[in-house]
């Protein structure tokens, strides 16, 4: 297996976009990844693209990712559609890594996008039920009088995990009110984040309620957008303009049966990436993890090792997590700030990674970064996330 860079990423600000069309997201996501990488479409010998629900939304199934590049004149290479739920634009970048890493191709681009809103919520929120068994699951929301959906039903998984959270290990709803606090300030310094205004603990608190523990500023937005990456070889890279970053490692699981004995997939994707890239969590300097609620970033610090089981809550207390801390996370704002278009959420965290290990984040910068980690995950079934991400970049 050789190295993998990263030479190039790109992606649109995300928001509520009627009025824009998957042609035009994805586009400009791979045409700013292109120009980051100093490189052109032609270069380009295969695409991995990414989405999760949006051919539920906009009615484009099957050949989403032909359709888009057809529009800014990539075709002939192959094209690998790829649906993995919230960790679709990671699965991609993953499967991106792999073909070169393999020796297959020298240049490969990962695309990750999604059409998440739509006018009738109710849309969106059947789109998200379809992340688990649904068989299983007959009725995957929570329903409103006349039985619509109110809310996604992933809001009331994440309520049970933060309850149990809390009963055993005493975290608090100001704890997950924190998270949100310091991910609203970070995305004030993000020109790609979808909410670009900050909040106090008592605004979080006081925002309305979308299942108790959980009130609307600890959760994620419905959205669109699109993100995507470069990926060569060593030998390619030195065509690119820009600073090539190392693809230290990358693991794609999927969920299990297990007990409460059993790691988590995310936790044994953590502990096999850091095995892979020789490193541990206490050499991580970034991190961007999967924030569709705050108490989901809490959880992503233990399953991660960033700290012990049951201390996530003091984590953020000790502004460890913030800005200036020793461990920076979600500098990008996370999903809850910078918002969460399901398909391609995987490759805007590893945006941001990139343009923090380059130097390039501007004021949201950490100083002297050389590590970085991601962590996306989506789906769930029997009592594990369906499919989850851990990769490692380094300089």
């Amino acid at each position: 297996m050789q190295q993998v860079k990263v030479v190039g990423v790109g992606m649109t600000k995300f928001g509520k976009f009627l009025d824009r069309s998957i042609k035009d997201l994805g586009v400009e996501a791979v045409q700013a990844a292109l120009a980051d990488a100093g490189l052109k479409k032609e270069d380009l010998q295969a695409a991995f693209v990414g989405s999760a629900v949006m051919g539920l939304i906009t009615g484009q199934e099957c050949i989403r990712g032909q359709v888009i590049l057809r529009h800014m004149g990539i075709g002939d290479i192959p094209v690998i559609n790829l649906e993995n739920a919230c960790a679709s634009a990671s699965t991609a970048f993953h499967q991106a890594w792999m073909a070169i890493a393999s020796g297959l191709y020298d240049v490969v681009l990962a695309l990750g996008i999604e059409k998440l809103y739509h006018q009738d919520k109710a849309k969106s929120f059947n789109a998200l039920a379809a992340a688990v068994d649904v068989e299983e699951h007959a009725q995957g929301s929570k329903a409103q009088e006349g039985g619509l959906p109110s809310r996604s039903m992933f809001m009331d998984l994440y309520a049970g995990l933060a309850i149990k959270h809390m009963e055993k290990y005493g975290t608090t709803r100001e704890q997950f009110a924190k998270v949100a606090v310091k991910n609203h300030y970070n995305g004030c310094l993000n020109p790609h984040a979808q909410y670009q205004k900050e909040c106090t603990v008592e605004e979080v608190l006081n925002s309305p309620l979308i299942v108790y523990p959980l009130t609307l500023l600890m959760c994620s937005p419905l959205g669109d957008g699109a993100a995507a990456a470069i990926l060569c070889s060593p030998q390619f890279a030195k065509r690119a303009s820009s600073k090539p970053i190392n693809v230290a490692a990358t693991i794609l699981k999927s969920g299990m049966e297990r007990d409460i004995t059993t790691p988590s997939l995310i936790e044994r994707a953590a502990r096999q990436a850091y095995e892979i890239a020789g490193l541990g969590a206490e050499d991580v300097n970034i991190a961007e993890v999967h924030d569709a609620t705050t108490p989901a970033e809490l959880f992503a610090y233990e399953d991660l090792d960033l700290c012990p089981k049951g201390e996530g809550g003091w984590l953020i207390d000790e502004g460890k997590t913030w800005l200036g801390g020793s461990i920076p996370v979600n500098t990008s704002g996370g999903l809850c700030a910078k918002g969460h278009p399901v398909g391609a959420s995987g490759l805007a965290q590893i945006a941001e990674v990139v343009w923090q290990l380059r130097g390039h984040a501007g004021q949201r910068q950490v100083k002297g970064a050389k590590v970085g980690l991601t962590q996306n995950a989506g789906g769930w079934i029997g009592n594990d996330t369906a499919a989850g991400t851990v990769s490692i970049f380094t300089i």
